[in-house]
């Protein structure tokens, strides 16, 4: 049912253009700002000026950032040099940004080479190396454009940089573009689980782009996604949603079951915020698991693409025979047992500190095959079923089908008070014990 644990939850925080909503964007106070709230990268932009000088900015003309009307293409260094940006600081080369960062090996850059549909400027990938290599980069940088023919120039120069191409449609991704990039840079808007499982198939790293805010539905759907990076212009929050993934514990899993439950359950956009609740999950209702997680302590269970449901009380449908006529029956430990402390769940269980007292029965409320050991949850936490008796309504379908079980599926000891006989009861011989099958055969066929 469960494999190995598996590396999902890691993926790379690239700050879009730095932190842009808490400093201009592409400035040495933007990026510090980014690396400062947790970005592994951050992403800027580059044109060539008049005199061949790499400059940071991601628009060809400068009025919007400097408020001077100057294409970048079309005037020289020492005068953009003196343009200012909101916070004071002037426009930067990528020779500038290197020094600066040039011993601090913690940070590292995304970087976007702005080129015409022409392939111009030509010398761009030139000038792009030249500076790589003057200041070390090597192991500090990756590439990624919407140029093809940029890419292909960087992947014949440095071609142990990872080199992403930026999909704005899914038909720009082709044979050529494969051949060349190591990564996919893709709208979140294009983005699914699907096409991540295939591009990874076709040697791809996937890397997701969009101007998400800090609460935004978008951030809940795509952590659960297998991304390997996120490009974001909330650093902060990425990083946040990254440690919370990355402390979780991941297993894949691929089976069909059901609650076993007296109640439905809440489920979650995700297990990293229980604030963000869906709708509830319906008891002996068919849901596909697809990743089993432990966040926090707790397992989970992912159901859908943007939904989980706690695992405690999920069994598989070959166990739905097994558990679910324990359901709402009573739990009890005889006056000649000893009190027994409950689990908060049956998978890693732990003491809750809450204990069962002799001589008292509980309502079974959930129930859940682990592996071969059966377990009951009852007011106040979990309790493994061989620790005391199961008592079954006399006459009752549970009580009839326990009996007609294996010996070796029965997996709880029964207890038959003297005083009933659930033989005993105007129930015709085999009634409830046919309703039950057939209950169960209508749910099992749902399920397949």
């Amino acid at each position: 049912m469960l494999t190995l644990w598996v590396v999902l939850s890691a993926f790379v925080v690239v700050g879009h253009r730095g932190d842009p909503l808490n400093a201009p964007e592409e400035t040495l106070a933007s990026f510090d700002s980014a690396f400062k709230n947790g970005a592994d990268y951050v992403e800027l932009d580059l044109h060539v000026s008049q005199d061949n000088v790499l400059v940071v900015s991601h628009d060809r003309n400068l009025a919007r950032i400097t408020g001077h009307d100057a294409i970048v293409s079309q005037t020289p260094w020492a005068q953009i040099k003196t343009f200012k940006q909101a916070n004071s600081e002037p426009m930067h080369s990528l020779d500038e940004i290197f020094a600066y960062y040039q011993k601090r090996p913690e940070t590292k850059f995304l970087i976007e080479t702005k080129k015409t549909k022409k392939g111009n400027p030509k010398n761009m990938e030139d000038l792009l190396v030249a500076s790589i290599q003057r200041y070390g980069m090597g192991n500090r940088v990756m590439f990624h454009s919407f140029s093809l023919i940029s890419l292909q120039n960087l992947k014949k120069s440095l071609p142990q940089v990872p080199r992403i191409f930026i999909a704005g449609t899914l038909k720009k991704i082709n044979f050529e573009v494969l051949q060349t990039s190591t990564g996919i840079n893709i709208s979140s808007e294009l983005v699914d689980a699907k096409l991540i499982r295939q591009l990874h198939g076709l040697g791809q790293k996937v890397y997701v782009w969009a101007q998400m805010t800090e609460h935004s539905s978008q951030w809940n759907w795509l952590v659960n996604l297998p991304i390997d990076g996120v490009v974001t212009n909330y650093p902060r929050t990425g990083n946040l949603y990254r440690n919370q993934k990355l402390d979780a514990k991941i297993k894949k899993a691929d089976f069909t079951g059901a609650l076993v439950t007296a109640k439905p359950r809440t489920s979650y956009e995700n297990p990293y915020n229980l604030n963000l609740i869906k709708a509830n999950a319906t008891p002996l209702t068919s849901y596909h698991a697809q990743n089993y997680v432990i966040s926090q302590g707790i397992p989970y269970y992912q159901i859908g693409s943007n939904r989980f449901i706690e695992a405690a009380g999920f069994n598989s449908a070959t166990a739905l025979p097994l558990t679910q006529l324990y359901l709402q029956q009573s739990f009890y430990l005889p006056a000649t047992s000893h009190q027994r402390q409950l689990a908060d769940n049956p998978f890693a269980p732990r003491p809750t500190g809450r204990y069962l007292q002799v001589d008292q029965r509980y309502q079974i409320t959930a129930v859940q095959l682990n592996n071969t050991t059966l377990w009951f949850q009852v007011a106040g936490g979990w309790i493994r079923a061989q620790l005391g008796l199961t008592l079954f309504t006399p006459g009752s379908q549970a009580a009839a089908l326990y009996q007609r079980l294996p010996a070796k599926d029965k997996l709880a000891i029964p207890y038959w008070p003297a005083r009933f006989s659930w033989q005993a009861q105007p129930t015709p011989p085999g009634r409830g014990l046919q309703l039950t099958r057939n209950r169960l055969r209508l749910l099992l066929a749902q399920i397949k």
